[in-house]
């Protein structure tokens, strides 16, 4: 039985919902959390870390056999900062990678499950809440083998 799962069962202990979003383009990582209070915690490369309070909102993926596990994020009470961080990202064509951690209240030492590491996929700002659609790699909808055997790749096809 995992630690969240202990902690589910039993209660009495609050979750820390956590996201960190990096791009090569920006200077320094994002560092947010859920609820009214920052909280500094110990990640699982051993960093220490300040996570800044917002509103936080995890929408889960529908149960399907499309392959897709698409994960949305809102995220509340954005400033403009947040658009000139995606404008440097999009400009610079880099990935944007999102790692969710839960953290419990009582040990702030490490996190209390794996952590998630997933790719933004797409994103929409409204006002001052920005929806973040974040997937992990996609296995189903990956074409086997990688590489497209043309002429230009394999030219001894020509000749089949």
């Amino acid at each position: 039985m995992s630690v969240l799962e202990t902690v589910y069962a039993s209660g009495g202990d609050i979750i820390i919902d956590t996201i960190e979003l990096s791009c090569p383009a920006w200077s320094s990582s994002i560092f947010i959390c859920n609820g009214f209070e920052n909280h500094t915690c110990v990640d699982e490369n051993e960093r220490e870390v300040t996570f800044i309070a917002a509103g936080i909102a995890v929408a889960l993926p529908k149960k399907n056999n499309s392959g897709a596990q698409m994960l949305t994020f809102a995220i509340d009470n954005i400033t403009g900062e947040a658009q000139a961080l995606i404008d440097d990202a999009l400009e610079a064509e880099e990935r944007v990678t999102l790692i969710y951690r839960a953290f419990l209240a009582s040990n702030k030492t490490v996190p209390a499950d794996t952590p998630y590491r997933m790719t933004v996929l797409s994103g929409d700002m409204q006002g001052s809440v920005i929806q973040i659609q974040a997937g992990f790699f996609d296995l189903l909808n990956t074409a086997w083998p990688r590489d497209k055997y043309t002429a230009a790749f394999a030219p001894g096809l020509k000749y089949i």
